[in-house]
């Protein structure tokens, strides 16, 4: 029999993930969802999906897997209707960034027998199923919080479903899961925004900051573009280890200020070593939460066909870029001209090509 695939939100996430299904898994059928229907026209046009329903109708009996892929606080009403189209061999699951409130409702409800909470921890500023690709998904973390009633079988099953769409499942308790994520991906999107919204509300009248912010502040500000329904409905399902958090948090903030207050040298010193030797020892393969760049920053002299002629040179001896882009501001590295490449080595061999033709090369 025909496997089928049910997604309740067709999103940035769940549409990634129905790609990926259609890559790997060509012959499965896969209905679909989403109050927007804009989105399952498109999905439908691209044959990413094979049904667009208008409710949650009986298309979505016999399914396999039910993904529920909207924002998380609709996620928990979703599961009445959903409950409706279980079987013993479905396996029920979502893609939220928060799993307390939803393990919650599963429980109550009685459906723990059919639910694997799921979370790629993969994702972009950018939201909306137009925004969606099959490879946001490959080699990322993938985090599985069973419920307590769920079969082994099922969590082997849906730990070998992920392994076959190239992310990399994790297997973690769902209270865990919240206060992991609320530190090490909500708390740095709440410092972002507040980040950005101080510098707007500090700036001088000529935006001076805005307009001189450097690649450090736009760096660590990336993040404020994303969706402000997504991160409004996160904090508030999030709400109590978030609050935790940032309590910490603004501790740790309050002893970096008395560092400074004191003047105190090696206090300082400290706090920027142990936080440089500790975000080197994260993991930069492209599994990690933080993938590492290989980049190259150049000075060009600023006249047309600079960037031409550095192009040409490194395509004459194929390497591949990435990325290209002029960078506005000239920081530590003093560098104009930013160039990416896919590997190591490939930056390696273009930054020798570049000096050898007498462009001065920060690597970094």
């Amino acid at each position: 029999m025909r496997q089928k695939i049910g997604f309740i939100g067709l999103g940035l996430i769940g549409g990634s993930i129905a790609r990926a299904i259609r890559q790997y898994f060509p012959d499965y059928e896969i209905v679909a969802f989403d109050k927007n229907k804009e989105t399952l026209a498109l999905a439908t046009q691209e044959s990413v999906i094979d049904v667009a329903a208008t409710t949650i109708d009986d298309n979505f009996h016999h399914c396999s897997y039910i993904f529920l892929c909207a924002p998380v606080s609709y996620n928990t009403a979703y599961l009445k209707q959903a409950a409706g189209y279980l079987h013993d061999d479905c396996i029920l699951t979502d893609v939220g960034s928060v799993k307390t409130n939803i393990h919650r409702e599963v429980e109550a409800l009685g459906l723990e027998p059919y639910f694997i909470g799921g979370h790629p921890m993969a994702g972009s500023e950018k939201n909306g199923y137009v925004n969606s690709k099959a490879m946001l998904i490959e080699n990322a973390y993938y985090v599985l919080t069973p419920a307590r009633g769920t079969a082994r079988e099922k969590v082997d099953r849906y730990v070998k479903f992920v392994q076959a769409l190239r992310a990399i499942p994790v297997l973690l308790d769902y209270r865990e899961h919240d206060y992991v994520t609320g530190t090490i991906s909500h708390l740095p999107h709440i410092i972002a925004a507040s980040l950005v919204n101080f510098v707007r509300d500090t700036d001088t009248k000529e935006e001076l900051m805005k307009n001189l912010a450097a690649g450090g502040f736009k760096d660590i500000t990336r993040i404020a573009s994303s969706s402000p329904t997504m991160w409004q409905h996160i904090c508030l399902k999030n709400k109590g280890y978030i609050s935790q958090i940032l309590g910490e948090y603004i501790q740790a903030l309050g002893r970096a200020k008395d560092l400074i207050d004191r003047e105190d040298e090696q206090g300082i010193y400290n706090l920027f070593d142990s936080s440089r030797n500790y975000r080197n020892s994260i993991p930069s393969s492209s599994a990690g939460p933080i993938k590492k760049a290989y980049e190259v920053y150049c000075d060009i002299i600023d006249e047309a066909g600079g960037i031409a002629a550095i192009a040409t040179i490194l395509a004459s001896n194929n390497l591949n870029l990435k990325n290209i882009g002029i960078v506005h501001n000239r920081e530590f590295e003093e560098g104009v001209l930013r160039i990416e490449f896919y590997d190591e080595s490939s930056s390696k061999r273009a930054a020798e090509l570049l000096q050898k033709f007498r462009y001065i090369v920060y690597e970094r």
